[in-house]
């Protein structure tokens, strides 16, 4: 299922380029967009989670640097039957974390450095198996393709609202008008994606998670501090594109809008982690 939507939103920011070349430049617009499209699709395929981790500033974590955390992946790894991810450190010390990569054999898994100062061995263990549930489940390509895709939006509706503001000034009524609807129904259907993408595999994480750790109330526990925290201070250089990477919003502490939040309420998975039976 992730394959085929993986597959429609590729197709879909391609035609919205498309849409988006001709809307400003006609048949000339379009043979640019066309190519642009090519290699948006190709690069958020192949290179999307590298993207991603260079946007949070993430360092990679060996052996010596990160022992603990080394152990505690390698442990999960056997009982998920998965391989071993990379794994990488975002200097932030909002507690926070996330999984990115192609595949199981092209995964990474990101932490923050405020995770390890504020949550026990028993809550960061319970984090990293959620994100390895994501590796599993694979959803780690459908995120990163999905925060291209959104940033993507983003790029548009700002060439949209240039189209607007000229088109406008002269006698081209279409495209002012198919500009404005880009710059109103675009980040619609950007927010739209997110959560369809996002709040139901939390859930499922949240499960193959607690099931990994053989311990649902050391996540439900992490959960529970996670968002706290984040609530007080999001994490630096977070964006809207990437909020459904992590494994509570962070963009909380800059959020008033929590019917659009990009993952369920915090109340309900740690209620059904606690109800949980392992």
């Amino acid at each position: 299922m992730n394959s085929i939507k993986t597959v429609f939103l590729m197709t879909l920011m391609f035609v919205l380029f498309l849409f988006a070349g001709n809307m400003l430049g006609g048949q000339g617009g379009m043979m640019i967009a066309f190519v642009i499209a090519l290699v948006m699709n190709f690069g958020s395929y192949w290179f999307s989670d590298k993207i991603v981790l260079k946007m949070y500033r993430a360092k990679p974590l060996d052996r010596n640097s990160a022992p603990k955390l080394f152990s505690l992946v390698e442990n999960l790894t056997v009982r998920a039957g998965l391989p071993m991810p990379k794994l990488y450190a975002v200097d932030d010390p909002t507690p926070n974390a996330f999984a990115t990569g192609r595949n199981a054999q092209n995964s990474a898994v990101v932490v923050t450095t405020g995770i390890l100062r504020i949550l026990n061995t028993e809550e960061i263990e319970g984090v990293l198996a959620h994100e390895l549930a994501h590796i599993k489940n694979k959803d780690i390509l459908i995120g990163s393709v999905v925060a291209t895709f959104v940033g993507t939006i983003s790029f548009l509706v700002q060439m949209a609202q240039w189209a607007y503001f000229f088109g406008r000034g002269g006698n081209d009524d279409d495209n002012w008008i198919a500009s404005l609807l880009m710059i109103i129904l675009a980040p619609i259907i950007a927010t739209l994606i997110q959560l369809g993408i996002s709040r139901s595999r939390e859930y499922l994480a949240d499960e193959s998670g607690a099931r990994f750790a053989a311990n649902p109330l050391g996540l439900a526990s992490a959960l529970e501090k996670l968002s706290t925290a984040n609530q007080i201070k999001g994490v630096s250089h977070s964006e809207p594109a990437t909020a459904h990477m992590f494994i509570v919003n962070p963009l909380s502490g800059r959020s008033f809008m929590k019917l659009f939040s990009t993952h369920p309420p915090i109340e309900e998975r740690v209620r059904r982690l606690r109800g949980m039976k392992i």
